[in-house]
């Protein structure tokens, strides 16, 4: 497991709030100016990320552990594209190991398909997300998560549609648009939007980055983190 540049001064008397297990897409489409992705802007109401641009995305729920029938073939992939997050086991080489790695796969995909169609009015074909990386909420946080992001590729006749009560605004931006507001201070990025979108600019199609080899690293950013990291992009410049 990895971990951001930051602070470390964790407060050993103080509780460490569970992570919650979620999912977040991050939808893509080919322009002639470049990638763009399908963001929120959350309202500034919400305990979470208020007022940040985020990805679809949300917690994993009850009914996302059953319900769900995907092919086993797509389940073992992404279990192993998820081999070193929390819900792979410590024995990844037994029988049991990889079907529970398969289940806990197939749940946080379940979560991952219901939150764009609840958020985005948009059905995604399982096979069209792809297991790209995995953010946990540094152990200072009162609420924290451990976020599985997929990159998605839905059909070019897409079209998401703002529908959330999170967001007061969900649309497609340009990736390079987006970063060029944060950095001139038009807009807010939590700190796994704001690298996966830095990474995602490295590319210049969908299917350059559907193909590109990549592994899975959890980030887990120390306490503190979270705070130096907006105090650092609201001085800038």
């Amino acid at each position: 497991m990895t971990e951001t540049p930051g602070p470390s001064h964790p407060d050993a008397a103080k509780p460490v709030a569970e992570a919650r297990l979620a999912a977040s897409v991050i939808l893509l489409r080919d322009t002639s100016a470049g990638l763009e992705a399908f963001v929120q802007h959350r309202v500034s109401t919400m305990d979470f990320a208020a007022g940040m641009v985020v990805f679809p995305g949300g917690r994993v729920d009850t009914g996302d552990y059953e319900g769900w029938d995907y092919a086993p073939e797509l389940l073992e992939r992404h279990a192993k594209e998820w081999r070193l997050s929390s819900i792979a086991t410590a024995e990844p080489d037994s029988s049991a190991a990889s079907s529970q790695a398969c289940r806990s796969s197939g749940t946080v995909l379940a979560a991952a398909i219901r939150e764009v169609q609840e958020e985005a009015g948009l059905t995604l074909d399982p096979a069209a997300l792809r297991p790209w990386a995995n953010w946990i909420t540094p152990v200072d946080m009162p609420k924290r998560f451990d976020t599985y992001f997929y990159v998605a590729k839905p059909a070019q006749d897409a079209a998401p549609q703002h529908q959330t009560t999170e967001a007061w605004q969900s649309l497609w931006m340009p990736v390079d648009g987006i970063l060029s507001a944060e950095a001139e201070g038009k807009l807010q990025l939590m700190p796994p939007t704001y690298y996966l979108l830095r990474e995602i600019s490295r590319f210049d199609s969908v299917d350059a980055m559907w193909t590109a080899d990549h592994e899975v690293v959890p980030v887990l950013a120390p306490p503190g983190s979270l705070a130096a990291f907006l105090k650092e992009r609201a001085s800038r410049g």
